[in-house]
């Protein structure tokens, strides 16, 4: 249906004006010519469509301007709407108009193959590509489906601050800036502090934007910059906290499923494995996970006197690199959540287990198909005193956190909360082989343009 505030139609919405004329507006992706024919593939954004230029039908000048047509020229139609099933897109358009806006010349794209390193220099020109395009509009989707999620199940959006005065995960991998005459700034790694403030309010909130990390990977599923959602729930356990994770991963998946056809199937994506994302998934401890990768010898890679070792068996108290994850993934075509890791390896704020003072009520949801880990969280620890204690023993400033145990001197309450890595999940969603291909303009520690 033709908005009523524009002048024009988008491509997504032609079959609403099947043998009505239309003016479209786009940019060409191909055009080819025989005799007194010109066939311009329309893009605007929404789809593809094939337009048609007979020479018969129009003027000396229109026939000419359309043969003049380069790769991404932009242009405006004027036609009327046929159904076509051997066209791209499913539609027609016979040309009675045609306005050229932008001729363009030597679009540095062209429909050969190019290196990854030309593609992610031209990164601001790849996004126009039919598969950057289906994945970003993939990418659209997963994000109204998570607000969706959280907004339907009385979850209220809080923005968290960006700029910080201490870290979060009480690492060293944190971007840092000059603050006034305050001292020292850091971008955030995680909404989380300030989304469990909001939640001693509003009781479920959740924040959902962009985070840094200043480490040195270059795996295809890191990034220095991504997007991440974190709800916060007042008087939810590490059990409710789990149960919501598989929903809201569910509910994506399934979403996706039906509002992307086109857009999976452009991707080649084999949709079968994203059906099978039911709940319930899986589950199992960490102490459960090391006994099976001991019975596997699945071993811990690390790095001994400057050399990479195998370390078998694989000891307990050793967090899980993408080595074990993948291992333990290939035996499941759905989630799987880990669950009571030991208090080492995570961070300050989750709770330890009362049956097992050696481990922490913290969760991580692996993917299938060597996703990894695309949702991290805890229960938080609510009493004082124990935080107290292990903020002193990571080291960390306790005058920068006295705002955050006030949370547990004014009516503490049992709470808990997850963070969802967007990136990874629409990468695993869209099989796309590096996390660099499913953020507009990706920043790695060797690239910050464009």
């Amino acid at each position: 249906m033709m908005s009523p505030y524009k002048s024009f139609q988008y491509i997504e919405n032609l079959s609403e004006a099947v043998g009505k004329e239309v003016t479209l507006r786009g940019w060409v992706q191909n055009k080819t010519g025989k005799g007194k024919l010109q066939f311009i593939v329309l893009r605007d954004g929404t789809g593809i469509c094939q337009c048609v230029v007979f020479k018969p039908n129009t003027s000396e000048e229109l026939f000419n301007d359309a043969k003049s047509l380069t790769q991404e020229s932009s242009i405006e139609v004027k036609g009327v709407v046929r159904a076509e099933e051997r066209a791209p897109g499913g539609f027609e358009i016979d040309v009675t108009d045609l306005k050229i806006y932008c001729l363009t010349k030597d679009y540095p794209i062209t429909p050969k193959e190019h290196g990854d390193a030309f593609l992610i220099e031209h990164r601001h020109l790849w996004l126009r590509s039919s598969r950057q395009h289906a994945i970003m509009r993939v990418r659209a989707a997963i994000v109204k489906a998570i607000r969706d999620f959280f907004d339907g199940n009385g979850f209220k959006l809080m923005d968290s601050p960006i700029l910080t005065p201490s870290a979060c995960e009480g690492t060293s991998t944190l971007f840092e800036t000059k603050y006034f005459d305050l001292g020292n700034a850091y971008l955030s790694q995680s909404g989380q502090l300030y989304a469990e403030a909001t939640a001693m309010s509003l009781g479920k909130v959740y924040t959902f934007g962009p985070v840094f990390r200043a480490e040195h990977s270059k795996t295809r599923k890191h990034l220095t910059e991504f997007w991440m959602v974190e709800p916060e729930m007042a008087f939810f356990d590490i059990n409710d906290d789990m149960d919501l994770a598989e929903d809201l991963v569910e509910y994506i998946v399934q979403y996706t499923l039906k509002n992307c056809q086109q857009e999976l199937k452009l991707l080649e994506r084999d949709t079968t494995k994203l059906e099978k994302v039911r709940r319930p998934f899986h589950r199992m401890s960490y102490s459960d996970a090391v006994d099976w990768l001991v019975e596997n010898k699945i071993p811990l890679k690390k790095k001994i006197d400057g050399k990479d070792v195998d370390v078998l068996p694989f000891p307990w108290g050793e967090d899980f690199g993408t080595v074990q994850e993948e291992a333990i993934m290939e035996q499941f075509d759905k989630p799987c959540i880990i669950h009571r890791y030991p208090s080492e390896v995570k961070a300050f704020y989750m709770k330890r287990d009362p049956n097992d003072s050696r481990v922490v009520l913290a969760m991580d949801m692996l993917g299938p198909e060597k996703a990894g880990e695309i949702i991290g969280g805890s229960q938080r620890e609510d009493d004082i005193e124990l935080l107290t204690q292990r903020i002193h023993n990571e080291n960390l400033p306790l005058e920068d956190f006295q705002w955050y145990l006030d949370l547990r001197r004014f009516g503490s309450v049992p709470h808990s909360g997850f963070g969802l890595g967007l990136e990874r999940v629409v990468k695993w969603i869209t099989g796309a082989a590096h996390i660099r291909e499913v953020i507009p303009f990706p920043r790695m520690i060797y690239r910050i343009v464009p």
